[in-house]
């Protein structure tokens, strides 16, 4: 099992240090911006490479067109609001400027889920995911770990495509090592078991880790897997765990209508049906709180994911009595 180790940096300031990394390395990245410079810790970026880092200003529809302009003439832009405004306000200009246009736009969508926290239900994109699942040729990334965000702004530029990557501002809590191998559509084992799969994202990782330590102490082996690619999800490992463990639990800071609930409902049902239990946000908006309260309140807690993985364990018992 991976330890959980708290470091000195948080993903908001690892991103603008990949950030100024990319762009000294390559004129044809780009970083646009929603008036968010101070949140998001990229000021300095604004100031020093005014040639590459722009400030659009509160108008993400139109950033998202303007990087879609770029990226036409060979620029690789990148694109920052918080995750509501990142995807709702964003839809059809992300749809239409974006994906349909064959576009190359990275965009970076901060605090998603719980993590808006006191910002509140407006703030709090809870179907975020949902709305660009349903877009064609989109890739969807649920991180909220430092090296492994770092290792996606990097690997999102290697290919071309639109790209939402989700995270949380203010997180540092560290899972993987600096020189771990990480690939975009793949998923990754953290911890191996027989008796259930817990396959989470994002913030989830991290209260799936903690459920597999609170299940060993009752002699149950879950197997922990970071499904940080949503879209495409990685079908191949998701079936061979189910085949082995014959139950799943999924776990996301999301609704679990049209997030990683449903990819990872849609690919069991039509490969290997299996009992399949979703943590994570029941159709609900979001609400004012912060997050080690909100994650209670939503039912998206560690203690959750051992109830669920618990449920999901008897179900597969009573099918084999039948």
């Amino acid at each position: 099992m991976n330890e959980i180790k708290t470091g000195d940096k948080e993903l908001r300031a690892v991103l603008a240090d990949t950030l100024q990394e990319l762009m000294e390395n390559n004129p044809d990245i780009m970083y646009l911006e929603a008036d968010l410079g101070g949140a998001i810790k990229t000021a300095k970026l604004l100031k020093e490479m005014p040639n590459q880092a722009i400030d659009i200003g509160i108008m993400e529809a139109n950033m998202v067109g303007v990087a879609a302009g770029m990226s036409v003439k060979g620029k690789i832009p990148f694109v920052h609001s918080f995750g509501t405004f990142a995807t709702r306000r964003c839809a059809d200009q992300v749809f239409l400027s974006g994906c349909y246009n064959k576009a190359n736009v990275k965009i970076l969508g901060s605090d998603p889920g719980v993590c808006a926290e006191a910002n509140g239900g407006t703030h709090m994109p809870l179907e975020d995911m949902a709305v660009f699942r349903a877009f064609p040729e989109m890739t969807i990334l649920d991180i909220a770990e430092p090296n492994l965000l770092k290792f996606a702004m990097k690997a999102c530029t290697e290919y071309y495509g639109m790209t939402y990557i989700r995270f949380p501002r203010k997180l540092k809590d560290y899972i993987y090592d600096e020189k771990k191998d990480f690939q975009i559509g793949k998923g990754i084992v953290l911890k191996e078991g027989k008796d259930v799969t817990i396959a989470a994202s994002g913030i989830e990782v991290y209260e799936a880790v903690k459920a597999g330590e609170m299940l060993a102490g009752e002699g149950i082996e879950a197997e922990i897997i970071d499904m940080f690619t949503v879209k495409p999800i990685d079908k191949e490992l998701l079936i061979s765990s189910a085949a082995k463990t014959g139950a799943v639990v999924s776990a996301e800071n999301h609704n679990i209508i049209g997030g990683l609930g449903s990819a990872v409902a849609e690919v069991l049902s039509e490969n290997y049906p299996v009992p399949l239990m979703r943590i994570g946000s029941r159709d609900r908006f979001g609400q004012v709180g912060d997050k080690n309260f909100l994650m209670e309140r939503f039912g998206m807690t560690a203690e959750d994911i051992v109830k669920a993985a618990k449920s999901v364990i008897e179900k597969k018992a009573a099918l084999t009595k039948r």
